[in-house]
């Protein structure tokens, strides 16, 4: 097997921010300089990659990008936030088929995303980044196929990165569990504020197209119920949209079976993404990403929904304050938990691996057991025809789906500390 000779590669993290990300970059970059191989960490994503003109806005280091040296990475592995910053730009867009990356006028960003590699005399690409991400990566792996055999080919190697887990090809992505113990512990909060005012939280987590958080910090914060995407066809009307006025009659017959039962509190999470799945005309109007993602955090389905329950209540003859709250952003950049920052660390030093050890191109980076690499090819996540990434969803038959469903309105079992009358039976 050939394998190329990488001695400058370049870095970037793009979308949502993910607890670790200071992991992975450390350790891949750290793992090429120790090499003596060059890194270059780009800023903000593909923000200015996309925009390269060899006339116009070539790329300058210190303003675009920044050479990481050791002094930059070193001790960072704990820290918050993201060391080379993040955006959702996106070069793809308008790219929806294998016969788009024929089309010079589609691929115009993502040809200036080559050419400034080139330029800046890249040899491989680190990309770092959710789902869009790597739609992204497999793009630019997909659209040096077509270019004349004496260019110049950048590797790309892709690390899962995202606090949602909806990924295919890993069991977990870095950011999750410290995602899912920030908001578990939000959760319990305001569980215990339940408790004492005798009154229901409707707490909406992030998870955009899966349900992973909503059901991790349900279980870790101690809900009463929890409602993911995978549970639509529990709730959905005729066109398997979600009725919202079916959630809440569900949601009022759990709060009329508590009060029968002297348990006049509770929390109840459902995830974002639900709002993806309402009635077109419930839409209209609401703004979208770069990726084409309406705006979740907009939609506000937790509060919508806590309105809808406490008039339905109040129309049978109780009483309860219902509110909305939306958990999420406090997070992204929470500090990270033990495990993401070792399995940022795995991740950051298998892009080394991947790309010097191995000599492979247009992989994903995973880890499975005892964090044991792994590489998974581009074409096992992407589908051939719409090139559009698959969404690992909760199995609804599986053990974790079942763990949610048990511990639902047990929460109180044995409590010491519950007020009288008031702990479950």
């Amino acid at each position: 097997m050939h394998i190329p000779d990488i001695r400058r590669v370049g870095i970037i993290f793009s979308g949502g921010p993910a607890p670790g990300a200071n992991a992975v970059i450390s350790a891949a970059a750290t793992s090429f300089i120790d090499d003596g191989r060059e890194v270059l960490g780009f800023f903000h994503g593909y923000s200015h990659l996309q925009e390269y003109h060899p006339v116009t806005h070539r790329l300058l280091p210190d303003k675009h990008y920044r050479m990481l040296l050791e002094e930059h990475v070193v001790g960072m592995r704990n820290t918050r936030g993201i060391l080379l910053g993040t955006a959702r730009a996106n070069p793809g867009k308008g790219i929806t088929s294998r016969e788009d990356l024929k089309d010079p006028v589609k691929t115009k960003a993502l040809s200036n995303v080559y050419s400034a590699l080139v330029d800046l005399q890249v040899d491989a690409l680190i990309s770092i980044g959710g789902d869009d991400t790597l739609k992204t990566a497999n793009f630019l792996y997909e659209y040096q196929k077509g270019l004349p055999p004496e260019a110049k080919r950048v590797s790309v190697i892709h690390l899962p990165k995202t606090i949602d887990n909806d990924y295919e090809g890993i069991d977990f992505t870095f950011g999750f569990f410290t995602a899912v113990d920030v908001m578990g512990k939000e959760l319990q909060n305001l569980r215990a504020d339940a408790i004492s005012t005798g009154s229901y939280f409707i707490v909406e987590t992030m998870g955009r197209k899966a349900g992973w958080l909503s059901y991790g910090v349900a279980i870790a914060g101690e809900a009463n119920l929890v409602v993911g995407v995978e549970d639509l066809p529990n709730y959905a009307d005729k066109d398997g949209k979600l009725d919202v006025k079916r959630l809440a009659d569900h949601i009022v017959e759990l709060v009329i079976h508590r009060e029968r039962t002297n348990k006049g509190y509770g929390t109840i999470v459902i995830a974002e993404g639900l709002s993806e799945h309402l009635p077109a005309k419930m839409l209209e109007g609401i703004s979208r990403d770069p990726h084409g993602h309406i705006s979740l955090g907009r939609m506000n389905l937790g509060s919508a929904i806590a309105d809808m329950v406490k008039e339905r209540l109040l129309a049978r003859g109780v009483d309860k304050k219902f509110t909305g709250v939306q958990l999420g952003y406090e997070s992204r950049c929470a500090p990270p938990h033990a495990f993401d920052v070792m399995l940022g660390s795995q991740l950051g030093i298998g892009a080394y691996r991947a790309l010097v050890e191995q000599g492979v191109d247009g992989h994903m980076v995973s880890v499975s057991g005892q964090l044991d690499l792994c590489y998974v090819p581009f074409a096992q996540l992407v589908d051939p025809v719409t090139m559009v990434t698959q969404v690992r969803y909760i199995d609804r038959k599986s053990d974790f789906h079942k763990l949610a469903r048990f511990l639902e309105n047990r929460t109180e079992r044995l409590r010491e500390f519950a007020p009288p009358n008031q702990g479950d039976k």
